[in-house]
């Protein structure tokens, strides 16, 4: 089997690339300056906070979303800016540049509107998602263990029984990000009876305050321990007909449309992180260049290769805004690791770069690097992606969930 590695250059993996020349230097979207103000002004300096302290930037979020962050996720007709998947990750890539927690707090708020914009809920698109997309109802995307286990990396957590009216969930997801007693999130499980296979589940928006609906306190993680990630107890929770997002008999196409943007919208968390190391390197190079052009991976080859990688991304991100079900499914798990691959790379060179200046617990470019390694790891990680990148290079069949 032929995996990528850090070592390999970018261009190797780098799908859907412009057909000539050199990538373009990542052009700065005028409507995107009302953001930029508000992520220097408002979370800048709530960034050590949010890490060295736990604090969960609620506040910021509904501001961000006030101020259209997360209007791209969602349709016109349910409150959103008819600029798509691509804005998406612009705004992903200008929050994580500054804080990668709360750039994943954005991908969890745009992927549960992107979920709920998707399926067949016309009431849910009418009512919650507009409050979703403005940022007054916060969300979570509880489908780490769908994914995981329609790919056969780990057993189903959560299983569902249909009775009148709705479904009866039991079980415990242990990592929810993006969650408060007054939150939402999805998430996806088989259902009793339904049959097996990626076509029997049900997949629902969950209320955290519903009956027999518990969210509880799990383990601290380095990093990202401000992203409000707590662990979601099912004891017979009811979840009505009304918050089904896809039934059993729906749930495989239903899957086939949202798994590639999930996955795709994660590389603003990449594109952002690569290019706060890029600019830290840059900072270095104004004293240290002498010293620093010793290391393996330099600023301007790194910041090459993140233009194509940006490049590369938007040209996915307009072909699944224009078709959801296009056949690049394989390009996006290509480009995917090839994000995490480049934040890692990125983020250790930036601390080579600073040497001990970087090693302070203050320092932003040590807290890249732990930064970085939360992107190798969240669903899809990188060893899942590879995992299915080898599968359908193989021919075999893989789940769409």
């Amino acid at each position: 089997m032929t995996t990528l590695t850090l070592a390999r250059p970018l261009a190797a993996a780098m799908p859907l690339m412009p057909p000539t020349g050199q990538a373009p230097e990542p052009q700065l979207d005028d409507g995107l300056g009302p953001l930029r103000q508000l992520v220097t002004q408002v979370l800048g300096p709530q960034v050590l906070a949010i890490d060295l302290d736990a604090v969960y930037p609620e506040d910021f979020l509904h501001a961000l979303g006030a101020a259209g962050g997360f209007r791209g996720a969602v349709p016109s007709e349910s409150g959103g800016n008819g600029l798509g998947l691509p804005h998406v990750i612009e705004v992903m890539a200008l929050v994580s540049q500054t804080c990668l927690s709360t750039g994943f707090l954005t991908w969890c708020q745009t992927a549960c509107a992107r979920y709920i914009a998707m399926s067949d809920n016309t009431e849910l698109k009418r009512t919650l998602l507009p409050r979703i997309a403005s940022g007054e109802l916060l969300a979570g995307t509880g489908l780490s263990n769908t994914v995981k286990s329609c790919d056969a990396v780990e057993e189903f957590r959560l299983s569902a029984k249909r009775i009148d009216g709705g479904y009866l969930v039991n079980g415990v997801l242990p990592w929810v990000s993006n969650l408060g007693p007054d939150h939402v999130f999805t998430t996806g499980c088989p259902v009793e009876g339904a049959g097996p296979g990626d076509d029997g589940l049900a997949f629902l928006l969950v209320d955290c305050n519903a009956p027999g609906f518990k969210l509880v306190d799990c383990a601290h993680f380095m990093a990202i321990d401000g992203t409000r990630t707590l662990a979601c107890h099912f004891k017979n929770t009811f979840v009505p007909d009304a918050m089904v997002l896809s039934h059993p008999g729906q749930s495989k196409a239903y899957v086939r449309r949202i798994k590639p943007g999930m996955i795709l919208g994660q590389m603003g968390m990449c594109l952002g992180l690569a290019q706060a190391c890029v600019d830290l390197m840059h900072q270095s190079n104004r004293t240290h260049a002498h010293v620093n052009r010793h290391l393996d991976d330099q600023e301007d080859e790194l910041a090459a290769e993140l233009a194509a990688l940006r490049a590369g991304t938007t040209a996915a991100a307009q072909a699944l805004q224009a078709n959801p079900l296009a056949d690049i499914v394989l390009d996006i798990l290509k480009l995917r690791l090839a994000g995490g691959e480049l934040a890692l790379r990125a983020a250790q060179s930036a601390l080579l770069h600073l040497g001990a200046k970087g090693y302070l617990q203050k320092s932003p470019a040590q807290r890249r690097v732990r930064e970085a390694y939360f992107v190798a790891i969240v669903t899809p990680a990188t060893k899942h992606l590879r995992r299915e990148i080898a599968r359908l290079e193989s021919g075999q069949a893989v789940c769409a969930a």
